[in-house]
């Protein structure tokens, strides 16, 4: 199996899977092609959150705003699966996830050799597909056997770790930021969830403005705000049926400051 992730939208994920298919008859899954564009931390969230459920596969990613440039493209093997993209740290958080979920799983990286010529804006299809087709052939346990993957130190790699939110001795107050929004406009932050879920049924301040605590989005009615934790375990800023984006003020990097009571 090989799974697909980028910010590309039309047209162009579809050359890269002709180009997998070129080489290997491999099982193509698309993740997401509509990744918020050249946002590399946007994407690692949503591929730490996504990537993992899946059975042992090769995960090719792709949102590379430094295309073409001198940074390097990489594979990095965790147990059984393996990671194909830009080292610009969007592999590190997806792969973290995976490794901490394995137990003594061997991990190793390797640097893929850029072929000559390769187009300058477009590594998705003439340098990452092809590398994630070799890998697929190749087995996550002989990616060392393959000429154009080169041993690299694992320290080497780009890091991405996401931001921690700061919580106060007493559990009541905590800093952090918005991580992301998602489609439906839920502002995802970086607050661990159990900071507000034993209040429940409660209220929370957020950036002042006191709102409902929800288990559900339906603890409040259409088109309230509440704060309530979503399935990956951060406290979300939301709207029963709207857009909290909008009615919190809120967007992507943006500070919150939450209290409960």
């Amino acid at each position: 199996m090989i799974t697909l992730a980028s910010d590309f939208g039309l047209a162009y994920p579809a050359a890269m899977k002709g180009v997998v298919l070129s080489r290997t008859d491999a099982r193509l899954v698309d993740v997401a092609h509509d990744l918020p564009r050249q946002d590399v931390r946007a994407a690692a969230f949503w591929l730490r959150e996504t990537l993992p459920y899946f059975p042992p596969a090769v995960h090719l990613v792709v949102v590379d705003p430094g295309v073409g440039t001198d940074r390097r493209a990489v594979v990095l093997r965790v147990g059984d699966h393996v990671f194909v993209g830009p080292d610009n740290g969007v592999l590190r958080p997806p792969a973290r996830r995976v490794f901490d979920a394995l137990d003594d799983a061997p991990v190793e990286a390797y640097e893929i050799d850029v072929p000559n010529p390769a187009s300058t804006t477009f590594h998705g299809r003439d340098v990452f597909a092809p590398a994630a087709a070799d890998a697929h052939v190749a087995s996550a346990s002989a990616l060392a056997s393959v000429d154009r993957f080169e041993p690299i130190a694992l320290d080497s790699l780009a890091e991405r770790r996401l931001p921690e939110a700061t919580v106060s001795a007493d559990g009541r107050e905590a800093t952090g930021e918005v991580l992301v929004v998602d489609d439906f406009g839920n502002c995802i932050t970086n607050v661990p969830g159990a900071f507000v879920r034993e209040a429940a049924g409660d209220r929370a301040t957020v950036n002042g403005e006191s709102v409902p605590v929800g288990r559900t989005f339906e603890a409040v009615p259409r088109g309230e705000k509440l704060v309530t934790v979503g399935s990956h375990g951060n406290v979300e800023c939301d709207v029963n049926r709207g857009r909290g984006d909008e009615a919190f003020g809120l967007a992507p990097g943006d500070r919150v400051e939450l209290r409960v009571d």
